[in-house]
């Protein structure tokens, strides 16, 4: 991955054979926002949220990313990306869902958007989503 920050954005290209959306972790953004994503992908898994859980459709042939956004929070201390992607298949078509995951083929490169002083907190809902709770966030000494 090669990375450059600006104040107060990034941007990020991960690498080919680099898996999205885990190698997001590593970054070590505890808040942030995921404002747009262009490259290409493969072993896409997309998920549909049906009302009481995600089905999941895989493309394994390479596509162009066309679009992605999202955030990054945490559950109870772990983090979580949340993030939808739409992809472009060979002939034009697009698919788009939840990004479940992939594996970068030739490049992708990001936008991140860190967010200091502030928390996204995770929590699961009746629904079995987990919803997002935005609060405030002040760093104790343990960080």
């Amino acid at each position: 991955m090669i990375k450059a920050e600006s104040s107060p954005a990034w941007v990020v290209r991960f690498q080919d054979g680099e898996r999205l959306p885990e190698d997001l972790v590593p970054l070590g953004v505890r808040a942030g926002a995921i404002l747009g994503g262009v490259g290409m992908l493969r072993d896409l898994v997309l998920a549909y949220w049906d009302g009481e859980k995600y089905v999941e459709e895989r493309v394994d042939e390479p596509v162009e990313l066309l679009a992605l956004q999202g955030n990054i929070g945490d559950q109870d201390g772990t983090p979580v990306v949340h993030a939808h992607a739409v992809a472009g298949l060979r002939g034009g078509a697009a698919v788009g869902g939840h990004l479940v995951a992939a594996t970068v083929h030739n490049t992708a490169e990001l936008i991140l958007l860190p967010l200091p002083g502030v928390r996204l907190a995770r929590r699961r809902e009746p629904s079995g989503l987990l919803g997002l709770y935005p609060e405030v966030w002040e760093p104790d000494a343990r960080g």
